[in-house]
Order: structure tokens, then sequence, then C-alpha cells
């Protein structure tokens, strides 16, 4: 009873990915009739954007030990070999050197992987339906993400179960063997620690054998307690509609394919009133926008970053970004870039000359929180106001 519990729980999220191997909902924005080159037309400024990206942040020196630095990106499927062999020739195509120069110098290098690291055969999907996806990845790809810089990987989501609790397991494991860290497991904080600053994180997803979005008073005593044990508090947030069309966020419920999929802001806003230092949301598989709220960063969708032959790169679905957080000891923001990404039709993620997700980004701010949009320059990086 309690696997066939698990199996109906597993089909809640039967879309789980409803824009995989290359299916799109809804290629333009409706709001607006905004066209997928458009989001960079709609500033009334005229300053071109620079069409060369900074330097890669170089590795933090002495007068920086008080603070930490966070990179994060979002959606993670580096090729699936279920039910067919959809793999690069080379793992090292995943991840381009120009990408992975802009993963170094972090304290924390975050992700949300949405495969399994396994080779068991049984998923337990029904991948006969339509729009049903499991994706399981070879398990020694855990030692090239690791080599790429990553040390923390979300796995509260709708994938990680896609070969039931023996792939959840292996995938736990093979990540650990090679020095990343799993986050999201239900009632888990997993302390850390960066420049003798003690950092806890919590990942919290729509479903119920992970931490769930859905409940906020479990999700507070997570958070207060976390905070009563470190300086630095950040919270992973798999939440609200995907595609195209959840561009634009909204400060109620979403559903997706009739899934109650949370409401991103309230969520997010209670846990920074809880003691969260820094909020990164994954799983529209779009970029969203941004806000400070109380003086805290709430990234609510960070996009694809990687999705080989798996995820969508239709319009803002290939859109994405790596982003730079620096947070001093006591949790304040110091610091926070863009710097923007874009996924290939393949679904390899490249370095975007054009800066179209931190246009992209700037419009989304102004639409969402019109009277108080983070203010973003033409860099990409975010401007903190009224710091102390």
């Amino acid at each position: 009873m309690a696997n066939q519990r698990l199996v109906q729980l597993l089909s809640l999220s039967f879309i789980s990915c409803c824009f995989c191997v290359g299916i799109g909902i809804g290629v333009f924005i409706r709001f607006g009739q905004l066209q997928p080159s458009d989001a960079a037309t709609t500033s009334t400024e005229t300053e071109p954007f620079p069409f060369a990206i900074p330097e890669p942040t170089p590795p933090p020196g002495k007068e920086h030990l008080d603070t930490i630095t966070i990179k994060a990106v979002g959606d993670i499927i580096p090729g699936t070999n279920f039910p067919n062999y959809r793999l690069p020739r080379l793992s090292n195509q995943l991840l381009p050197k120009s990408v992975r120069a802009y993963l170094q110098g972090a304290d924390i290098l975050f992700g949300n992987f949405e495969s399994s690291l396994t080779n068991y055969p049984y998923t337990t999907k029904d991948i006969s339906r339509g729009q049903v996806f499991a994706f399981r990845s070879p398990p020694v790809y855990a030692q090239m993400f690791a080599k790429a810089g990553f040390n923390v990987f979300n796995m509260a989501n709708n994938h990680a179960m896609d070969f039931g609790k023996v792939g959840f397991k292996d995938t736990m494991n093979n990540l650990e063997a090679a020095g990343i860290a799993t986050l999201g497991h239900k009632n888990q904080i997993l302390y850390t620690e960066a420049n003798n600053i003690p950092i806890a994180m919590i990942g919290f997803s729509p479903y119920n054998i992970y931490n769930s979005i859905h409940d906020l008073a479990a999700a507070k005593t997570l958070v207060i307690q976390a905070k009563n044990n470190a300086k630095i508090v950040v919270i992973s947030m798999h939440a609200g509609a995907e595609g195209t069309e959840a561009l634009h966020l909204k400060n109620q419920t979403e559903f997706f394919y009739g899934e109650n999929r949370g409401n991103s802001i309230k969520f997010a806003r209670t846990m920074v009133d809880a003691g969260a230092d820094l909020v990164l949301g994954h799983g529209p598989h779009v970029p969203r926008a941004m806000e400070i709220y109380k003086g805290k960063l709430i990234a609510y969708s960070l996009g694809n970053f990687l999705g080989y032959r798996t995820l969508s790169t239709n319009a803002q679905t290939g859109d994405s970004m790596i982003l730079e957080v620096k947070l001093n000891s006591a949790g304040n923001l110091v610091s926070s870039k863009i710097i923007p990404v874009r996924m290939d039709k393949q679904g390899i993620p490249h370095i975007d000359q054009r800066f179209q997700t931190v246009k992209l980004v700037r419009y989304l701010n102004n639409q969402a929180f019109p009277n108080n949009p983070v203010k973003i320059n033409k860099k990409g990086e975010i401007i903190v106001l009224n710091r102390k």
C-alpha cells in the first residue's frame, strides 16, 4: 500500500516538464502580446546593452572573508538514456568551457537537478501517456558536475522520483559520493560553512514527500530552527506554473494541469519573514521576476540551465542565468548580478553576449512590481539601494 500511495503521489505530477523534448507551451507571451524577441524593446531607455560579458569573478581575497558568494542556476537535465538514448557523445560537451569559467569562484554553487543518476531499469511513471517523461542519466555524470564546481543540488522536484525510491537513493548517493550535497529531503536542514560563516539551506516543493510549500507553518518552523543555528539561511523553492505563459508572476495560487503549484510570492515572503536571507526559485522553466523584500533577494525562477535534448529551448524557455549573490556574515545582501545564459537548440548552455535574460528580467520586474522594481543595470548588476 505504501508503494501504491507513492506512485499515486508521483502520478499527480504526470505533466512533469510539459515542455520537455522540445515541446513548448505558449511560444508567445500573451500578456500585452509581447513577442519572444520583443522583451528588450519594452524599455524606453536608448543606451545600448553591452555585447560583451564581464570577465568571470576572481576568487575572493582576504578582504572578502566576511562575505560568502553563492552562484545559482535553474533546472538541469543532462540528457537521458531512457526510454531511448539521448546523451552527448562526450559528457564534457554539456558544460562548455566558457560556461564553466563563470561557475567558478563560488562558496556555494547551486542547481536544481531534475533527472536521476541511476541504472535502475523501472520507472514509476506511465510514459505511454502523452507528455509524461521519466529522465535517467548516467551515474558518472555526478563527477562531471562536481568538477564544474557544483556542491549543492536540489532534489525536491517532480523528477527526482522518476525511478522511485531506488532511483532517488541512487541519485542522492552518487551525488554525495562526488561531493555534492543534496537538498529538499523531508524535514531536512542542510548545514554548511564558508569563510567561518555558518550557512543553512532548506529545499521546498509542492509535494508532501519533500518539505511542502503548502504547509507554511511547518516551513516557518524549519526556517526559524535554521536561523537559530546559522548566520545565513538560503531557501530553494520549486514552485509555480510552467512555460512561457507562466513568465508573469502573480500573487496568487498557480495551477499547472490541475496540480496546485503554490503561491510563489506568498511562500517566498513568508520565508523571509521567518528569517530567510535568500530565496532561489526554479521549476517554471522560464526566468521570472526578482524582488528585494525587506532587504532580501528573491529570485522567483532562474529558468532552464541545461536540458540536453530534453527541455524546450523555444522562446524564453531557452533563456536563463547564472545568478551571483554576495551576502555578508549577517545575511545582508552586498551585491548580486545576472550572468545571462542561452541554451542552444540541443539544450546546451552558452554565455549570452546579447544579454537577453537581463533585458527580459528587467521587463518582468517592471510588470510584476511596478511600484518597486529591482534595479538592474545594463551589465546585469542588481543595484542594492539604501545600504547601511
